[in-house]
């Protein structure tokens, strides 16, 4: 059994096998196996309580942590967003970067005419100024799912790497 505080300003509701946070800055909704694992949702906290099954119990608990990392992670997004800073970095050409929609578009990567485009997963929010653009937003796994599909449009095929290094990079 598992106790989760709940930080000031954060609330925690269970439908089925669904939980929803909410906060100050959004919402955050995660489903998760109800043969495994119950929730309760009591004042202040939320109790994670796995199946005493002898067969399942292993993997129940292993359920159990990983859904009260995610939670916690989920419960810091709405009071604070998670963001990644990347940088465009170019050598040959200059590099443009926009955001339309649900999209992302890298112009001009090593001269090419047409724009590599990049999803933006879920509620991740894309600011663009000048080289810099900021990724960010309530949900961990939106966000740095966003930024991995950044880096992939931006991969370089059938060129020499340790040549052509342009493209966008996180900022340290």
């Amino acid at each position: 059994m598992i106790e989760i505080p709940l930080p000031e300003g954060v609330k925690a509701e269970v439908k089925g096998s669904s939980i929803a946070i909410s906060g100050k800055l959004g919402s955050n909704s995660r489903k998760f196996n109800d043969a495994l694992i119950s929730i309760k949702a009591e004042s202040g906290k939320i109790v994670l309580d796995h199946v005493k099954d002898k067969k399942l119990e292993h993997k129940a608990r292993n359920a159990e942590t990983a859904l009260a990392k995610e939670l916690n992670n989920d419960m810091k997004g709405v009071t604070q967003y998670f963001e990644f800073k990347m940088k465009s970095i170019h050598a040959h050409f200059p590099i443009t970067v926009e955001a339309k929609g649900q999209v992302i578009n890298i112009n001009n990567i090593i001269g090419e005419r047409v724009p590599r485009t990049a999803s933006i997963v879920g509620a991740t929010k894309v600011e663009v100024k000048g080289q810099n653009v900021r990724l960010y937003g309530t949900s961990l796994d939106e966000v740095s799912q966003t930024a991995a599909n950044v880096r992939k449009a931006c991969r370089m095929r059938n060129k020499d790497t340790r040549v052509f290094q342009d493209g966008l990079y996180f900022e340290v």
